[in-house]
């Protein structure tokens, strides 16, 4: 007998954790399977052809919001041209209703609901087995002639250190891809539109195994190992061990993404993350909403206060990576409401700041209690709201596209400085306020109908500026250029206007000749002839002294000239692409 199991990934970087454990579940019993990934980027006759032509008797599909639809079908024409095929569905999209889904789709044969590791191995021994003995595993769902039978629960594994590694020694096919990894299931919280609150408590994997899991990360210098716990800091003794752990046996290489509640962190926590070096840890931080209201409606009980302490402490180590959630569409948040929420975060200035939507997932309380708060949503997955009785779906779209220019000009980190002028000078502090006037530009232009290169979005900014008639347009495109330069080492000329220098080029060459400059400003590049170092730096003129304006806050415009040096070789920064120092040649 031939099985499969496999799932569509969003996104090629992405892979799958739950598959993983699956096999090396099975595996354990002494069976085999083999396990594929594919994406919702693959043509259907693409994947339906490969799995067609390997002739499996068996197949097992892990399904979340992203990829439903996509299954489906894949099974529908899977049974057309394999009729004899088995096919199981497991994961969250198909735990609440199981039986629903059983009856609306026929070709589906079984479904495991909830933790598969156990449940799913057991019905999977059965048919490899040719015992098909269906009714005495717990966790699933089959069919018995013409009856969907649903089996008693198989409940939450309590020992999670059962569940095996579920990664090869050589880490097949993981490649420049996030590797996924887990210390505990479950979450301290009840947030209403998340279907952890379903599931009571928090189960974690004993130090010793997580430590000798993580080792094997560190030992094979990966790039990044992503933790998929709901709260990660949920145990703080259990978190703090992790941490330490990571921080001693630091590789120099790998780092660590964490979902973390930044208000239960303490003072010891906050004390011992000053320490850590620039990028090994990135945080991410679920603020969701500012509303105190539509905090109680969520059921999430975080203060907001509280958080906004501790990021704005954590920036300033200028050490680990901030990324923090808002969502869009939750009960009692207005447009008026989002903006407040929005403007709130911004200012924390993390490293990302993510624009999420709601989507209503099967199970949560938003969806149970939909009718209460006016939700009109799409059915299909992933449910994505249209609007509720607070925001319009006119509303929502806008906010969509604030989300896209949010991506494209703030998390980027390339127009940091460009951006903050805009703002301060033109929007009195007000940053959705400039966001919002940025899509109606954007729109009007009919730039959003196409992808835009990062070089294009420089000369799209500095067009917006020009449009808007605002006063001093020749400053503005010299913070621009001066963002341009520090970010980008692949320099393009056509952007700014050129600025004849006498003998410019040979005065930035003797400048790299002379041994002191280089021992002063560059001293990696000591030994390193002048024509292999210009390579790597680059010399900017600039028609006012360019760092003395952005340290006074915009405010100081000075006529004399400056040279800038921005050097790009850098190791692992988190926060900069290049340094810079003003110089005279």
């Amino acid at each position: 007998m031939r099985g499969l199991i496999t799932t569509l990934n969003s996104k090629f970087t992405h892979s799958a954790l739950s598959i993983r454990y699956l096999q090396k579940c099975i595996q354990k019993s002494g069976r085999e399977i083999e396990l594929k990934e594919y994406t919702i980027n693959h043509r259907h006759e693409y994947i339906l052809s490969e799995i067609y032509k390997e002739k499996y008797d068996f197949i097992g599909f892990s399904c979340y919001i992203w990829n439903f639809n996509q299954i489906i079908d894949l099974c529908r024409n899977l049974k057309k041209l394999s009729p004899n095929l088995k096919i199981a569905l497991g994961g969250p999209e198909v735990s609440y209703d199981p039986v629903e889904i059983m009856k609306m789709y026929p070709f589906i044969d079984f479904i495991s609901v909830g933790e598969g590791e156990l449940s799913f191995t057991e019905l999977y021994s059965n048919i490899y087995d040719g015992t098909e003995d269906f009714e005495s595993v717990k966790g699933i769902v089959h069919r018995k002639e013409e009856q969907v039978v649903e089996n008693t629960p198989q409940g939450l594994i309590e020992d999670l250190d059962i569940i095996p590694f579920p990664y090869d020694d050589q880490l097949t096919d993981l490649d420049n891809r996030i590797i996924y990894y887990e210390s505990s299931r479950g979450c301290p919280f009840n947030c209403q539109y998340c279907l952890s609150s379903t599931i009571k408590g928090v189960r974690m994997f004993s130090l010793e195994r997580v430590k000798k899991d993580l080792q094997f990360f560190l030992d094979r210098k990966v790039m990044q190992v992503k933790f998929v716990d709901r709260t990660f800091n949920a145990n703080k003794k259990h978190s703090f061990e992790i941490l330490k752990y990571l921080y001693e046996n630091n590789n120099g290489v790998t780092n660590f993404h964490f979902e973390i509640t930044a208000s239960l962190l303490d003072e010891e926590m906050l004390e011992f993350l000053k320490d850590m070096p620039e990028g090994l840890f990135q945080f991410e931080v679920g603020v969701q909403s500012t509303n105190d209201e539509t905090i109680e409606a969520i059921d999430r009980k975080v203060a907001f206060e509280r958080v906004a302490e501790h990021c704005l402490r954590i920036s300033s180590y200028h050490n680990i990576h901030l990324h923090l959630d808002l969502i869009v569409g939750l009960p009692h948040e207005n447009l008026e409401s989002f903006k407040k929420s929005f403007n709130d975060v911004y200012y924390l200035k993390p490293e990302k700041l993510q624009l999420g939507f709601l989507k209503l997932l099967k199970g949560s309380g938003l969806r149970v209690n939909e009718d209460e708060f006016g939700y009109v949503y799409n059915n299909l997955a992933p449910y994505e709201i249209f609007y509720n009785k607070y925001i319009t779906f006119d509303e929502v779209l806008l906010l969509k596209e604030v989300e896209e220019l949010v991506e494209s000009y703030y998390n980027g980190h390339r127009f940091d400085h460009s951006i903050e002028f805009l703002i301060k000078k033109h929007f009195d502090d007000n940053p959705i306020e400039f966001y919002m006037d940025f899509v109606e530009y954007w729109e009007s232009a009919g730039l959003h109908h196409v992808s835009h290169k990062s070089n294009a979005l420089y000369g799209i900014l500095m067009e917006y500026y020009e449009n808007r008639g605002y006063e001093g347009n020749q400053v503005f495109r010299q913070i621009v250029k001066y963002d341009y330069y520090k970010n980008n080492s692949k320099k393009s000329f056509n952007l700014f206007e050129e600025w004849e220098i006498e003998d410019f080029s040979n005065r930035c060459h003797q400048f790299l000749k002379d041994e002191e400059n280089v021992d002063k400003y560059l001293p990696v590049f000591k030994g390193v002839p002048a024509k292999n170092i210009i390579k790597q730096v680059h010399f900017e003129a600039f028609k006012m002294d360019i760092e003395k304006f952005i340290d006074s806050g915009y405010e100081e415009i000075s006529e004399e000239t400056s040279i800038m040096l921005f050097d790009y070789k850098l190791d692992r920064k988190v926060f900069a692409r290049s340094k810079n120092y003003k110089v005279e040649i």
